[in-house]
């Protein structure tokens, strides 16, 4: 027996290495927004030094949708309960750029209290690996996922139903998950259309596709703007950037570039935005 000791021995040691690491909890301190890295079983947070984002004072037309959020994301921020939330809809119209807004004025009001973590769409099925990372930290989290949409044949959605509403260990209470897409149900018409379809039971393959969705608390919806509300859009871009622009040419221009981008949304008056800057010598 004490012969077979040290065989045991390096078989237990070899098993260990051999085991998945057991998920220990991810460092937020240093910054107030992070990329997620999946690697393997484990993962990291890579601390985005300045995020990429535009005033919440600047978003215009999409008012009713940005108090709502604004107001759920200062609940969480002060350790109140809150939804999470699924903003949809039409391209352009400032979604991804609420997210991060309301995160910036929700660390103003309550400084250093709530870290952004962006998670990319393909590492949607790591999710599980992260918010166990984030359960036992001190700190709150908006997990942001921008984009989220799933295509037939993607099974990748059960993993993001069974931790925003499901399992047992269910979703840590210190983190919230906000995502954006272009499709209300996450999954393409033709996709849910197939399954009503091919199914043996039309209703129940459809409601397995769709529930997702009904686990987020908050739905905005975000719609095409109209003239007014793109020309106000450029006009709070002009004030902002101290553009010296005649107000009657800034329109006229404003007016003429939609039309050529066949749009007219918060994006398109950014990028006239940036030719109108760089045709005047703005620098910044």
């Amino acid at each position: 027996m004490d012969a077979l000791l040290p065989v045991l021995t390096r078989i237990a040691d070899a098993l260990e290495r051999l085991a998945p690491p057991q998920p220990g909890m991810l460092e937020l301190g240093g910054a107030d927004a992070f990329i997620w890295h999946p690697r393997g079983q484990s993962g990291r947070l890579v601390p985005v030094a300045q995020v990429a984002r535009v005033e919440i004072g600047l978003l215009r037309g999409i008012e009713h949708a940005r108090d709502i959020l604004l107001e759920n994301t200062l609940r969480f921020a002060a350790g109140l309960p809150a939804n999470n939330a699924m903003l949809w809809g039409a391209r352009g119209m400032g979604k991804s750029s609420l997210v991060k807004a309301v995160h910036a004025a929700a660390n103003a009001r309550h400084p250093g209290s709530l870290a952004l973590i962006e998670i990319a769409r393909e590492d949607i099925v790591t999710l599980p690996v992260l918010l166990a990372g984030l359960r036992t930290s001190p700190r709150r989290v908006l997990v942001f996922c921008d984009d989220l949409s799933f295509e037939r044949e993607d099974a990748d959605y059960k993993a993001l139903k069974s931790v925003l509403d499901g399992g047992i260990a269910g979703r840590p209470g210190n983190v919230l998950f906000y995502a954006t897409s272009n499709r209300r149900h996450l999954m393409p018409r033709d996709m849910i259309d197939n399954e009503r379809a091919t199914a043996i039971s039309p209703g129940e393959a459809t409601e397995e596709k769709v529930s997702l969705s009904d686990r987020f608390g908050l739905w905005l919806g975000f719609h095409g703007c109209d003239q007014a509300t793109y020309l106000a859009m450029v006009e709070a871009y002009a004030t902002d950037l101290g553009l010296a622009v005649d107000p009657a040419v800034l329109r006229a221009q404003a007016v003429e570039w939609a039309v050529t981008r066949g749009a007219r949304s918060g994006r398109v008056a950014w990028q006239f935005m940036q030719d109108m800057a760089g045709r005047v010598g703005y620098a910044g």
